[in-house]
């Protein structure tokens, strides 16, 4: 899970354009509110993942990626 999680930080952190952000973040952040990602960077982000671990997210996977740990989870149920 740790290696998941290592991978989706690494996708994420191409999109973030202010690195400190990383200062304050909280274990588990909220994609577009804690990392402030615009929506047009979640379809990189959510394309980039489904790439790297060859899963597919459907609407309601996509409804509920918005949190790092809402997306490892979906990443683990669709491997």
């Amino acid at each position: 899970m740790e290696e998941i999680r290592s991978k989706v930080l690494k996708i994420i952190d191409k999109y973030i354009f202010d690195k400190s952000i990383w200062n304050t973040v909280p274990d588990n952040p909220k994609i577009i509110a804690d990392l402030k990602i615009n929506s047009a960077r979640i379809v990189d982000i959510i394309i980039d993942i489904e790439e790297e671990f060859n899963i597919e997210f459907d609407n309601k996977s996509l409804e509920k990626a918005m949190t790092l740990e809402n997306i490892i989870d979906i990443i683990n149920e669709k491997s």
